[in-house]
């Protein structure tokens, strides 16, 4: 399960490995908490400036403008492999943690019991955007879900097995930057790739589609891979600790090439790959 606040998100912060995950036949279920009719809307702002602006565009009220932002999403999560999207409506503008909402998140966590959630790192808690207010609320949803008692609650307590953070902007690999604040986790996105740049493109009204989408995707995506030492790759960071048998080493550490890694993680041009 993803939660993110706006429709977008999920895909630019990991529709990569959610498609990996779909192919895989994993279920995954996206959580979006707003409507996303007021963020990055490209097409009306854009729209109001020409000189005759079409009113066709520009009378557009809110129900029109969501319903074309969830055509959008609908439109990205088929080409990821997303199997379910769950819009809650509320206002994009929010910044503060609302309690109904975690009320909402944590019984649509315990209803489709995910053991794996993934949302935005909480970047500032002392002056929360609506991203890290999402991220909150969240966190607290998933914790109420652990905490419900079938004779109070009507339903059992459901403990999610593992939390990544995703959009952490902080790619350095070595453990004593920012304080120990690293992503810990990439998924390799590369066999995917074009499937997120095609995903993007469905979100025309944010003007994420075309060049931009490939930007993104060449330099944060790109990043990412060079650190991971792939092409392209999506980055996280755990929330809880993890527990071994042994000593843990992926099978990727055990077959990269250290001396050429370089060469192999530069190999696709993506602008020429996925032309807009």
């Amino acid at each position: 399960m993803t939660i993110f606040a706006h429709p977008a998100d999920t895909i630019t912060n990991c529709g990569g490995t959610l498609a990996r995950h779909a192919d895989r036949g994993d279920e995954i279920v996206a959580l979006i908490l707003t409507h996303g009719g007021r963020i990055h809307a490209n097409s009306w702002v854009e729209e109001w400036r020409k000189d005759e602006p079409d009113q066709a565009v520009t009378s557009a009220g809110l129900a029109e403008v969501v319903a074309n932002k969830k055509a959008e999403l609908a439109r990205a999560a088929e080409i990821v492999g997303i199997g379910r999207v769950i819009t809650l409506d509320h206002d994009d503008a929010r910044c503060t943690v609302d309690e109904d909402i975690v009320d909402q998140i944590a019984a649509h966590v315990a209803d489709f019991a995910p053991d794996v959630v993934i949302m935005d790192y909480p970047k500032n808690p002392v002056v929360p955007d609506s991203h890290t207010t999402a991220s909150v609320m969240a966190l607290n949803g998933v914790n109420r879900a652990a905490t419900y008692l079938r004779n109070l609650d009507g339903r059992d307590e459901f403990w999610v097995k593992q939390i990544f953070f995703a959009g952490l902007p902080v790619t350095v690999t070595e453990v004593l930057s920012l304080h120990g604040i690293r992503n810990d986790t990439y998924v390799d996105i590369t066999p995917v790739v074009g499937r997120k740049v095609a995903a993007m493109d469905q979100f025309v009204s944010q003007a994420y589609d075309g060049l931009f989408a490939r930007k993104l995707i060449e330099s944060w995506n790109g990043e990412c891979g060079r650190a991971a030492g792939v092409n392209f790759a999506e980055a996280f960071c755990r929330y809880y600790n993890e527990t071994h048998p042994h000593l843990p080493v992926t099978d990727h550490a055990l077959a990269v090439d250290p001396v050429t890694r370089h060469v192999e993680y530069s190999r696709v041009g993506l602008r020429a790959e996925y032309p807009c």
